[in-house]
């Protein structure tokens, strides 16, 4: 992903200082360990793993930031899965919520101001929910992955986050056990309206331009804000498309986020937001 960078956290404040004097009022993170990875994904819950470090650190630089952060387990898994597995290779779904929960706690802890499962277990958002209203933190924002979908637009964040999954045999290829098929909407809207009831304050829809008719979908669905998340695939189309000279890549980017927001999308998940200036402030 040209213009993607991974940022150290003695690094993540100066890294973030030039998109909040844009104007940009929200970042999402993400962490990579280098601690050792194990079946649950325990790394991911340490209070001195990066995502909580970093928190603690823009929170500190840039008080009003509002600081949202990944809930999930698959770059902290042996396995790249986004739950532990039981001994012969399927998903424990229940156990991953459980883990899940762990790190919201952790993120919200360390001072996040929104928390965002993205594991697609059953039962997340609520899980996650019960933990934050347990432990005093009712007015934590929860953002769900609600309708995610197994989409080959995922490839770039993958690589850049070192969490692609293992094969299990027997099992679906990829994720596609448990994230949403492009080939049934109904289902993939059912996890929105799941989530909803579970408890989540805000549901995404990913990817987002192979998915606007969903975008669309789920806003009349719900009065719930909609995000919609234009996934690193996407952002990697259009930098290849401007490369090859087939196309602005100012325009390119212009025209298909002017399209998310027609669709129905109030937040925008984006890697465009660092270079807001450039594209939106002619």
């Amino acid at each position: 992903m040209p213009g993607q960078f991974r940022w150290s956290v003695d690094r993540v404040a100066k890294a973030v200082e030039p998109v909040v004097r844009q104007g940009v009022g929200a970042v999402l993170l993400f962490g990579q360990t280098d601690q050792p990875k194990d079946n649950d994904g325990s790394a991911a819950w340490d209070d001195n793993a990066p995502v909580q470090q970093a928190v603690r650190v823009l929170k500190s630089a840039f008080p009003e930031l509002t600081v949202i952060t990944d809930v999930c387990l698959c770059a902290y898994t042996h396995h790249g899965h986004c739950a532990p597995l039981h001994s012969d290779g399927s998903l424990d779904n229940d156990a991953g919520c459980t883990c899940l929960a762990k790190v919201a706690l952790s993120h919200v802890a360390a001072g996040a101001d929104v928390v965002a499962p993205s594991a697609m277990m059953d039962g997340q958002i609520a899980t996650i929910r019960k933990a934050l209203i347990k432990n005093g933190y009712e007015d934590t924002l929860l953002m769900a992955y609600s309708t995610k979908f197994a989409s080959a637009c995922y490839g770039p964040f993958r690589d850049a986050e070192n969490s692609a999954p293992i094969t299990i045999p027997g099992m679906p290829t990829d994720r596609q056990g448990y994230q949403a098929s492009f080939r049934n909407p109904r289902n993939a809207l059912l996890e929105s309206v799941l989530d909803e009831q579970e408890g989540a304050d805000i549901l995404m829809v990913k990817p987002a331009l192979f998915y606007l008719d969903m975008i669309q979908r789920v806003r009349d669905n719900t009065l719930l804000p909609v995000a919609a998340y234009n996934v690193s695939g996407e952002y990697a189309m259009l930098i290849a498309t401007a490369q090859n000279g087939w196309g602005n890549l100012g325009d390119l980017v212009r025209e298909s986020t002017v399209a998310i927001v027609r669709s129905g999308a109030d937040l925008i998940i984006s890697y465009w937001a660092s270079r807001y200036n450039e594209f939106f402030c002619l």
